[in-house]
């Protein structure tokens, strides 16, 4: 292998989504091309016009509630529970449950067809852009900011995050970043703060109060603090989960989060329009100065949590935490040290800066070190092979979904605000790699049938990286489907190298 197609495959594979067919021939400067990327910024607009934003979601949502809350509430039925007629509340709640199904039906399918347009979005754009260093940013920040679709309040909105807080972002400031994933309905529902109330505000004394005359007299809890948020921003998002902060850190950040919330659905009533997702309700918010981290912080509504988010996203520890994610997810599951730091001074030196340390990452000589490379992930490789196959979606992303549901890694759908792991030993094993074998003949059936040559297409793909075997392997391939199927299970290809 000559240097120079070295650096061309580590660009299109260890930075890039994986090559498509002309991709590495034409790449002549493969630093050049990637920072070209970084300075065009996030791709996809065109994609995703038309899709819902967010505030969309939360009015169906609240349509949704109205109506479920009219049937089960409303009718003869209630009438005849409270009058003492069990029988006929009995019949009427059946009735109402047959109603209710029947008039949650459209607001399913809308659901699902709102949930398969965003997929098809964003893998169409991964399978054909011209930016994929920036396109495998998005998706590597959409995973540092993991949110579950597994969680029913934020099922509709976890794409949604990644297109409004983090493409638009995904070359600027961290910080910017920071704050409109904290601020989104996806994070905010996820993580339940949504409902995080001050046990001290208004809203919080106004519940404890009505406990207190049911009873129930635990006022430490009647407020409803709501620690998820201000805990994985921390642990996860900032500076990382060995950074020396406190539990009480934890606690006097998540009472300055109080009061950030979503329009709920009474928000939506009466002809109401709510102008944005976001909602600060400061009835609910716990007044008062809060220390985090040695850093006091006055008393100041949604600025006060505004202005702590900031001071995290400076702080050295962020500064190490995130320069050691990027350097393991481009370079090495044990990246050099000496990579890291050089980031680390990069985000720092540049406010948080994200373009500042992607350049600084294509420079640095250890990101193009043959040992460095990364096994894909099952979304790695179901791009990759969608890119070098330049298969056609259209609006038909079921065939995807359920390639890396099999493969283990569904989409938006990691269980835990961790994200999915980056560790490419928790993806090699034997039951994974049949599995890949299985999708690899899946794929090449859509391939075969436009690509007559797979001998030239190997080359086109994986160019110096095609090693004799494989190539041996595929001219010997009874069809070419059998071919396609041999370049999309070997080695080389299992490898972002």
């Amino acid at each position: 292998m000559n240097a120079s197609g070295n650096d061309a495959t580590a660009a299109v594979n260890r930075f890039g989504l994986g090559a498509k067919p002309g991709e590495l021939a034409g790449i002549h400067d493969p630093r050049g091309w990637l920072n070209a990327q970084v300075a065009r910024g996030s791709d996809g607009g065109n994609a995703f016009a038309g899709l819902p934003g967010s505030l969309d979601y939360l009015r169906e949502e609240a349509q949704l509630q109205m109506t479920r809350r009219e049937l089960k509430q409303g009718g003869r039925g209630r009438r005849a529970f409270l009058s003492g007629d069990m029988q006929a509340a009995s019949q009427d709640g059946q009735a109402n449950a047959g109603a209710l199904k029947q008039a949650l039906k459209p607001y399913r399918q809308e659901t699902r067809k709102a949930l398969l347009a965003e997929a098809a979005a964003r893998y169409r754009v991964a399978t054909v852009t011209d930016t994929p260093f920036v396109e495998r940013l998005v998706h590597f920040w959409s995973n540092h900011f993991a949110v579950s679709v597994d969680k029913r309040p934020a099922r509709l909105f976890a794409a949604p995050m990644e297109r409004e807080a983090i493409r638009p972002h995904v070359t600027g400031r961290f910080a910017d970043m920071l704050l409109a994933v904290e601020t989104h309905p996806a994070m905010l529902l996820y993580l339940d703060n949504a409902r995080s109330v001050g046990p001290n505000s208004m809203l919080g004394r106004r519940i404890a109060m009505r406990l207190a005359r049911n009873g129930d007299m635990d006022k430490g809890k009647a407020g409803g603090l709501n620690e998820n948020l201000g805990r994985e921003a921390m642990e996860l998002h900032t500076v990382g989960v060995n950074a020396g902060y406190t539990q009480a850190d934890v606690t006097e950040f998540s009472r300055a989060l109080t009061g950030w919330s979503v329009p709920y659905p009474r928000d939506f009533a009466n002809g109401k329009q709510p102008q944005s997702a976001f909602v600060f309700r400061a009835n609910a918010h716990e007044l008062g100065s809060r220390r985090v981290i040695g850093r006091t912080f006055p008393d100041g509504g949604f600025e006060q949590g505004k202005a702590i988010l900031e001071f995290l996203a400076r702080q050295p520890a962020t500064a190490k935490h995130l320069s050691m994610q990027l350097a393991q997810h481009f370079v090495s599951d044990h990246p050099p040290q000496s990579l890291v730091d050089r980031m680390a001074k990069s985000y720092l030196d540049h406010d948080t800066d994200l373009a500042a340390v992607y350049r600084t990452l294509i420079e640095s000589p250890e990101a193009w070190d043959a040992e460095a490379r990364k096994f894909k992930t099952p979304q790695d490789f179901v791009i990759s092979s969608l890119r070098a196959g330049q298969v056609e979606l259209g609006n038909q992303p079921q065939p995807v979904l359920a390639l890396l549901e099999n493969l283990g890694e569904p989409m938006f759908d990691p269980r835990s605000p961790a994200g999915f792991t980056d560790n490419s030993a928790n993806w090699i094993d034997a039951d994974g790699l049949w599995k890949r074998v299985q999708a690899a003949e899946a794929i090449s059936a859509r391939v075969a049938q436009t690509n007559a040559q797979p001998l030239a297409f190997a080359q086109d793909i994986l160019g110096p990286l095609l090693d004799e075997d494989t190539a041996q392997a595929i001219r010997r391939a009874e069809s070419a489907r059998q071919a396609h199927a041999t370049l999309f299970a070997c080695p080389a290809f299992q490898w972002r190298a």
